[in-house]
């Protein structure tokens, strides 16, 4: 199944506009570096893949200019934003602080519904496999991250943390091919998403510290 087909089901799953499933689709793609780093979006041609009328596509653009992952000029048109690394130093900054709250506070309050996600997921991200594809790898990075964000049961750090997110994941694209162990990296997560399961804020937070920081020294150790 396509990525765009993929995606169109599963937020379908989820109801939402076409202007949603737009954003979802193009979203993935521009974090996972299907669409490349300054290149041109062309919202007709979107439109038509995608299935959908240019209005849904044209107000999910809107929607990731705010988010910083597309750019418009005007005459010029539409394009994926650059990857500046120098954007590392101040997303990690952020990241070190409101991470490390997001997991402490779903440890505290996440529903059973929840807990029961985060424990499957631990499930799952424990069985991955040294030879599995780096971006399928990468994808799992993501989805433990955005379930952390949701259990943390507050929208507004959710809304923060999904964005810094795709940018740090942006950059970490850029070097999967050269980052040793990433399905090692990934799995770290196993023990931070069973302390929030089990109600302990002090190591879900002490381990998600610990994870961003890492992230940020495995690339600087490429540059």
């Amino acid at each position: 199944m396509s990525l765009a087909h993929s995606s169109v089901a599963d937020t379908a799953s989820n109801g939402g506009t076409n202007a949603d499933r737009a954003y979802e689709i193009v979203r993935e793609r521009l974090v996972m570096l299907d669409i490349r780093p300054g290149e041109p979006i062309n919202d007709d041609r979107l439109a038509e893949e995608l299935g959908f009328g240019r209005t849904p596509v044209r107000e999910a653009l809107k929607r990731l200019e705010r988010e910083r992952l597309v750019i418009a000029y005007p005459r010029r048109g539409t394009f994926a934003t650059a990857v500046d690394m120098t954007d590392l130093a101040d997303i990690s900054e952020i990241r070190k602080q409101l991470e490390p709250t997001a997991a402490a506070r779903a440890a505290r309050t996440a529903s059973q519904d929840a807990r029961a996600r985060l424990s499957a997921l631990a499930d799952e991200i424990a069985e991955i496999d040294d030879s599995e594809d780096p971006r399928d790898v990468l994808r799992k990075d993501v989805r433990v991250h955005r379930e952390i964000y949701r259990a943390s049961g507050n929208p507004h750090l959710e809304d923060i943390l999904v964005s810094l997110d795709a940018h740090a994941t942006r950059i970490w694209c850029l070097f999967l091919d050269r980052l040793p162990d990433v399905a090692a990296h990934v799995r770290e997560h196993v023990a931070l998403l069973r302390a929030i399961v089990d109600g302990d804020g002090d190591t879900a937070s002490a381990l998600t510290l610990e994870h961003v920081a890492g992230f940020e020294q495995a690339i600087r150790d490429l540059l």
